[in-house]
């Protein structure tokens, strides 16, 4: 049940199983049916959450209904709302499993209490920061002006398993177009 989570601090934090044992018990375990809701908009984000297996979608529904994705957590990656989280404030988005999911969270306070007492936690905080925003610059200066075809290549170069994993439906609201245009841009490729 832990060693995703293991590996990926061992990995990017050189954690040994020693550290790893001291605070793994923070971690609690959840299954996830697909299409499960983890956080409705509205509600305050309470945790972090960690993939071992499955995928989280994190999505807006804009004022016409219409779903906009901002980002997917596939295995060994952490998720969360971070501007609740951080703000105590409603959040803009839902987290929803769209594959039967098997994740790891850790409330808000235990979180907080590790990235002050643990250094390796201190510095994944530090990298999911990091990379959150790396990740969101990228993408919008990728997706502002660029075609269509161009938003496309950009998803097959960056976020391969995105492609090979979920529908046309889930990526179109990533890449913000239709299904349709999405099938036809594939279909050039």
């Amino acid at each position: 049940m832990y060693s995703t989570l293991f590996n990926y601090l061992k990995e990017k934090a050189g954690v040994d199983r020693g550290e790893f044992n001291r605070f793994s018990h923070y971690f609690k375990s959840k299954s996830l049916k697909k299409n499960e809701t983890v956080l409705r908009e509205g509600e305050i984000c309470k945790g972090v959450y960690f993939v071992n297996n499955g995928c989280l979608r994190f999505f807006h529904l804009n004022e016409e209904g219409k779903e906009l994705t901002r980002y997917f957590a596939f295995e060994g990656k952490f998720g969360t709302d971070l501007t609740s989280l951080i703000t105590n404030e409603p959040s803009k988005e839902n987290i929803q499993s769209i594959e039967q999911s098997e994740i790891l969270y850790i409330i808000k306070t235990d979180f907080y209490e590790l990235v002050k007492t643990e250094p390796s936690i201190n510095l994944i905080y530090r990298d999911i920061l990091e990379m959150a925003y790396v990740t969101s610059v990228k993408r919008i200066y990728n997706f502002q002006g660029e075609e269509t075809l161009e938003r496309l290549k950009w998803l097959m170069n960056y976020q391969p398993r995105i492609l090979s994993r979920l529908s046309n439906k889930m990526i179109a609201t990533y890449l913000g177009i239709t299904p349709y245009t999405l099938s036809r841009l594939k279909s050039k490729l």
